[in-house]
């Protein structure tokens, strides 16, 4: 039986085609009996009411029915069947629905061919999605069968998952925002305009090289990504080498620090940067005390932007990093010091090495978050301008230059491109194989001496300046006014989370945090999982299958991450407002948004993981007979825990945190947290601003520890080691 035509079938003739504003009730899934077109199935439309462009999908639907109605067809035949009904299925389904929008045709060539039209249809709702999803996966079933992708159909499926999903919410959004940077002007033509909005020597002028002018944004945002990225990816090695490789007795508590920055809203880092190095700051206001000098406002430019980036990013390259190490086969590391090579020798030629995917997909991914930074620039940048702000302020300027902003994506998305060709060159076609089928009881070497003193020396002044860094922000929730009246109270967390008892004697939700504290959980507990299955699929097709056009599908994974948020949230507005898919105003809008605005880092993480983990282990499950997809359940998955923890890790969190992104595509009914913050911020309210954030922190805490306890640790067979923090001897 051939699944995904009878799939595609329900889609078209048994449930409601367009969207649905009062949602979806038990009576509108009879969608072949309403009377009502726009609640009607797209078999309905046609026969009933006479709306003729929903013929060809079922069309479509005609000549795949051999392939899933008559047993006897070959294995190609049936695949060229399915291919030819899945393809035209894809272009009816995608022609229908940019043909005739809620004013009829949308252009009026179409209206010159077809004559006009009195219909009008809304957005595809279930039934087109689950129509086109069918028809998608008759295609790569044909491909398979046909022997593509070695004829599997798994992999095929994959692949078209990836492509299509990605084609929908990443490119289609992207083309729509970029295009506007070839929008003409009163003056020039479309090339013109395009010539002089890239020329502007606001963006590459070298001014700060001969005088002490600012430097162009273009170059400003290039220095910085790359200062963060290497500095990020240092510390988070340094504190994944702590975790894994010593018996540090903090170190538990350090990791939870390095976590930390990620699991907070955008604002607070760079408000307890201001309140320990601003102008009133405790540091500035110590060395006046003692010398005299005022140090005056150098938190505000450049080096405070930096600064609160590292904060911000340091957690990302550990989270990347964490699983790296601790994959590196002891065994390597033991045969390396059976051969009388030296602790420092042994880690510089074996370890280190093993480590480059690692470090390689970290440093990749700061970079690229550097990049996109739109909070920590706007709260510290003072007269320092980067891309992100000049992008936001081209956008929700008096003018609203929409073209400006996109030449500006464009020079962002120039830099991402150049740095995933330069992690490729890095990385090579060398092999970084750690973990095979054959049993590893090896012990983990320990640190040599002058590894363990650099990362003790990078990592606890950085772990003990984290903690200042928060204990001075989070104090502003427990005293009454910020800066003020220091006086200790718990109003800010009453205000915000008040319970009270309603006259029946049940409990009302009274506080102002409430609902969008619900809508915020809700929405990114739907992401996370979806966002970390993706991000591992992705990752193994990428490491494991060779297919045309994988290396475009690799850097399509990076376009929206490489993006600010800003300019992600307005490519939504302008795509997803209109026919054919109206989700702006819905919750769909702003899950599809975390998705794939977060699933890079867990492809990344999945990529770098999947480069030490031999072929041979997916070899011996085939040749068992396995299929594909058990293989890669009960194979290669357990073997990804850290980087699986990754994914859900940083995409329920940066759910939770994001403002920029999302700031645009909110609603009355969907409320953010980050978004209710930054507006209580903006009214001067800063206690219930931090109490609120404190409140996410310590349940990002929670669901971060419940996530670990769900997908478990990792188990690699290998001898348990008691290292000490600093050995006290060894060649070196």
């Amino acid at each position: 039986m051939q699944l995904w035509w009878w799939v595609a079938l329900a889609g078209a003739v048994l449930l409601p085609w367009h969207m649905q504003q009062d949602g979806l009730r038990a009576g509108s899934l009879l969608a072949l009996f309403q009377d009502d077109p726009e609640a009607a199935s797209a078999a309905a439309q046609a026969v009933r009411h006479g709306r003729f462009w929903f013929w060809p999908v079922l069309a479509a639907l005609a000549i795949g029915a051999p392939a899933a109605l008559l047993p006897g067809l070959g294995r190609e035949r049936r695949g060229g069947i399915l291919v030819a009904a899945g393809t035209i299925g894809i272009l009816a389904v995608v022609a229908q629905g940019f043909a005739i929008g809620i004013r009829g045709w949308t252009a009026p060539w179409l209206e010159a061919l077809f004559g006009p039209i009195e219909d009008r249809q809304f957005g595809i709702g279930i039934g087109g999605a689950v129509a086109l999803v069918g028809f998608l996966f008759q295609v790569t079933d044909g491909l398979a069968r046909q022997g593509a992708f070695k004829g599997d159909r798994f992999t095929a499926g994959a692949v078209g998952l990836l492509a299509g999903s990605i084609l929908v919410f990443t490119f289609w959004p992207m083309a729509t925002i970029l295009s506007q940077a070839f929008g003409p002007t009163a003056e020039h033509g479309p090339l013109l305009a395009f010539a002089e909005r890239v020329a502007d020597r606001k963006v590459w002028g070298l001014a700060c090289v001969t005088s002490a002018r600012s430097c162009g944004v273009a170059w400003n945002t290039l220095v910085l990504a790359v200062s963060t990225a290497t500095v990020a990816t240092a510390l988070g090695l340094a504190f994944a080498l702590i975790a894994t490789r010593t018996s540090f007795p903090a170190r538990r508590a350090m990791r939870l620090l390095t976590v930390l920055p990620i699991i907070t809203p955008p604002f607070v880092i760079g408000l307890g940067l201001i309140l320990i190095f601003g102008r009133s700051g405790v540091v500035n206001q110590m060395v006046e005390a003692l010398t005299g000098a005022q140090l005056g406002r150098w938190i505000y430019g450049a080096q405070g932007v930096w600064l609160a980036q590292v904060f911000s990013f340091t957690p990302t390259a550990f989270l990347v990093l964490i699983g790296v190490v601790e994959g590196i086969s002891p065994t390597m590391e033991e045969a390396s010091r059976t051969l009388r090579a030296s602790p420092m020798r042994t880690f510089r030629t074996v370890s280190l090495p093993l480590m480059r995917p690692g470090l390689a997909n970290a440093w990749l991914v700061v970079f690229v978050e550097s990049l996109a930074d739109f909070g920590n620039p706007i709260v510290l940048g003072g007269s320092f301008g980067v891309l992100s702000t000049e992008i936001f302020f081209a956008v929700v300027g008096a003018q609203a230059d929409f073209g400006r902003a996109a030449m500006l994506a464009l020079v962002l998305l120039g830099f991402a491109l150049a740095a995933f060709f330069l992690q490729r060159a890095v990385l090579g076609r060398r092999s970084y194989v750690s973990m095979s089928g054959k049993g590893d009881g090896g012990l983990p070497a320990t640190l040599p001496r002058p590894v363990a003193i650099a990362a003790f020396s990078i990592a606890v002044p950085w772990a003990i300046l984290t903690a200042i860094v928060y204990a001075m922000a989070l104090a502003g929730a427990f005293v009454k006014v910020w800066g003020r009246d220091w006086t200790p109270t718990l109003d800010h967390f009453a205000r915000a989370f008040a319970i009270t008892t309603a006259p029946d004697g049940g409990l009302i939700l009274s506080g102002l945090a409430w609902n969008s504290l619900g809508t915020t959980v809700t929405l990114a507990a739907i992401a996370a999982p979806i966002t970390a299955a993706l991000g591992m699929l992705a990752s193994w097709v990428l490491s494991r299958q060779r297919f045309a056009g994988r290396f475009a599908l690799e850097f399509a994974l990076m376009l929206t991450f490489a993006v600010p948020g800003t300019v992600i949230g307005v490519a939504y507005i302008l795509t997803y407002n209109i026919p054919p898919l109206e989700i702006t105003g819905t919750g769909i809008i702003l899950v599809a948004c975390f998705v794939f605005r977060n699933m890079p880092v867990g492809v990344r993480s999945g990529m770098a993981a999947m480069s030490q983990l031999d072929r041979s282990l997916d070899e011996a499950s085939a040749t068992l007979r396995a299929s594909t997809f058990r293989t890669l359940r009960r194979v290669v998955m357990p073997l990804l825990k850290p980087a699986i923890l990754t994914a859900l890790v940083y995409s329920f969190v940066r759910a939770m945190t994001t403002v920029s992104a999302v700031i645009f595509l909110v609603s009355a009914r969907h409320e953010m947290a980050t978004v209710f913050i930054i507006n209580r911020v903006i009214n001067g309210d800063y206690g219930i601003s931090i109490a609120y954030s404190a409140a996410l922190i310590v349940l990002m805490v929670a669901a971060i520890g419940l996530i670990q306890l769900l997908v478990g640790s990792r188990r690699l067979g290998r001898r348990a080691a008691a290292p000490v923090a600093i050995p006290a001897g060894g060649r070196v």
